[in-house]
C-alpha cells in the first residue's frame, strides 16, 4: 500500500479548466484504491495547492465535495481525515438531505415555472435570458453553481407566488451543495444548461404546460445523478 508521503510526492499537472473536478477525482481514487487508508489525515490546503498547481480556494471545492459524499470529514482543529472508501448512505446537503431536495422540489418549482410562464414580465424573462447566456460561457465552477441557484430562485420569483419565492431561497444553500457535487462527480453542466434552456424557453412562450413538462425533465435528471453518485445501482440505499 502506497502511503501518503508517498501520494504527495507524486506531482499532478492539472489544467485550469475544471481543475476542481480533477483534484476532486485524483483523491477520490487515491481513497477508493486504498492509496489513501482509511483514518489518513489529508495534506493541508497549501500542500495540496502546491502539488496540482492550483490555487486553495480551488481545492476547497474539492474537499466539500469529498465531504459530501462522505469520503472525508473535517475535524476542527484537526485536519481533514479519511473515513469512507465509498459514498454515504445518507448525502448531506447543508441542512437537508438529497432525500428531501428530490421529494420537495417537484412540489414547490414544477409549478413555479408554470406560473412563471403565465405571471413572468419582461425583466424578469431579461434576467432569465441572461443567466442562460453566462452560464453557458462560465467555466468556473463556484461561479456557475452560484448562477444555477440564481436561476431557479429568479424563477420561483418570476412565478409571483410569495410562498414558492420564499421556500426556494431558504433551500438555495444545500441546492448549491447539490449542484457542486453533481458538477464535480457526473459534469453535468453541458446538460443542464440544455435543460434550464429549454425551461427558458417554455417561459418565455408562455406555456404553462411546457414550463412543468421542462422543469420536471431537469428535476428528474438531478435526481437521477445523485441516486448514480449514492450508487443506488448496486444496493438500496437511503438518500
Amino acid at each position: 500500500m502506497q502511503d501518503m508521503d508517498s501520494w504527495l510526492s507524486e506531482k499532478k499537472e492539472i489544467g485550469r479548466r475544471n481543475a476542481a473536478e480533477a483534484v476532486f477525482e485524483d483523491i477520490r481514487t487515491a481513497i477508493v484504491s486504498r492509496k489513501l487508508a482509511l483514518g489518513t489525515r489529508l495534506p493541508a490546503e497549501v500542500q495540496l495547492a502546491e502539488r496540482y498547481g492550483i490555487s486553495r480556494a480551488i481545492v476547497r471545492e474539492a474537499l466539500r465535495s469529498l465531504q459530501t459524499l462522505g469520503f472525508t470529514q473535517t475535524r476542527t482543529g484537526r485536519g481533514t481525515f479519511v473515513v469512507s472508501e465509498s459514498p454515504a448512505r445518507q448525502l448531506g446537503g447543508g441542512a437537508y438531505s438529497a432525500r428531501d431536495l428530490m421529494e420537495a422540489r417537484p412540489c414547490i418549482e414544477i409549478p413555479a415555472a408554470g406560473w412563471a410562464a403565465l405571471r413572468r414580465s419582461n425583466a424578469q424573462l431579461a434576467s432569465l435570458s441572461s443567466l442562460c447566456d453566462r452560464m453557458d460561457e462560465e467555466e468556473d465552477v463556484q461561479t456557475w453553481v452560484r448562477m444555477d441557484a440564481e436561476f431557479h430562485g429568479e424563477i420561483a420569483g418570476a412565478s409571483g407566488n410569495a410562498i414558492f419565492r420564499k421556500v426556494v431561497a431558504d433551500v438555495r444553500g444545500a441546492l448549491s451543495t447539490q449542484s457542486e457535487l453533481v458538477e464535480h462527480v457526473r459534469g453535468r453542466r453541458k446538460a443542464s444548461n440544455a435543460e434550464h434552456r429549454r425551461i427558458l424557453q417554455a417561459i418565455a412562450a408562455g406555456s404553462q404546460r411546457d414550463a412543468h413538462a421542462a422543469m420536471a425533465e431537469h428535476l428528474l435528471e438531478v435526481k437521477r445523478s445523485i441516486i448514480g453518485i449514492a450508487g443506488e445501482e448496486r444496493a438500496p440505499l437511503k438518500i
